[in-house]
């Protein structure tokens, strides 16, 4: 049965951040990821792990300007060295709280840009990153995101996203496998976990069409979480979606759709 982590960027939006680590404990979950953890110390965001007996499933890389508007760096020439300074500052992170995964965000590709110039930069960029997080036995992954939620994202389609994971050939470099985003782009989702869920290091759920609760919309999450659990998968699911009417209310999704939180 899948485990489920807590996405503490879209859940419990009700109470601040530092809140929300105890609102997510209450509610039954194990574990929690979110977006970037870097406007909290480390000893902050550790501390709030530990006070409420969560775990730490994920988090970005940081992603570059995003509150101007950037969309992480990993595929952008020119910005080598910031990126390579960021995955220090996320493997710092990451051995201090516990994480085991953590996601490189593409970037954006600029119109009219060569894409064969970034693809070589983002594979780079990912080897470096791979061979880094090795040294302390952490999980790279990068996840395809549909042009609707992002528009311009270099990642995409999950046929690449494994065309480049098998080009970085590194064996800690994996897929971090969006359901919502893979129908929103692609469809055919049973499908895809059964072709790609070798790859899968971390998923996360969200419903089309408003990536709401995962028991309401065009995805049968029961379905897939069963087709999760025949893949081998045993790493954490994340709960990226956007709560209806409120997070606490919107956790009926748990019992029907036949599943534990723990």
């Amino acid at each position: 049965m899948p485990k489920f982590a807590a996405n503490l960027s879209f859940m419990f939006n009700e109470v601040p951040f530092p809140e929300r680590f105890s609102a997510a404990a209450n509610a039954g979950f194990k574990a929690v990821e979110f977006l970037f953890p870097y406007d909290y110390s480390v000893a902050d965001i550790t501390r709030m792990l530990k006070d409420n007996g969560l775990k730490s499933a994920l988090f970005n890389m940081p992603p570059g300007d995003f509150s101007g508007g950037e969309r992480g760096i990993a595929s952008l020439p020119g910005r080598e060295e910031e990126f390579r300074t960021g995955v220090g500052t996320a493997i710092a992170y990451a051995l201090s709280m516990g994480t085991p995964t953590i996601h490189a965000m593409a970037g954006l590709f600029p119109a009219g840009a060569e894409r064969e110039k970034h693809r070589t930069v983002y594979v780079e960029n990912l080897k470096y990153a791979a061979r880094e997080l090795a040294k302390h036995e952490l999980t790279l992954v990068i996840e395809p995101i549909n042009t609707r939620d992002i528009p311009g994202y270099f990642l995409n389609l999950t046929e690449d996203a494994r065309s480049i994971i098998h080009e970085v050939g590194a064996p800690n470099i994996g897929l971090q496998f969006d359901l919502y985003h893979r129908q929103v782009m692609q469809g055919d989702v049973v499908m895809a976990i059964r072709e790609f869920g070798h790859l899968a290091k971390h998923y996360q759920i969200a419903n089309p069409p408003d990536r709401g609760e995962p028991d309401d919309g065009e995805l049968n999450y029961r379905t897939l979480f069963q087709a999760i659990d025949a893949s081998g998968f045993t790493g954490w699911v994340g709960c990226e979606y956007k709560p209806r009417n409120g997070t606490a209310a919107g956790l009926g999704w748990v019992e029907r759709c036949g599943v534990k939180l723990g």
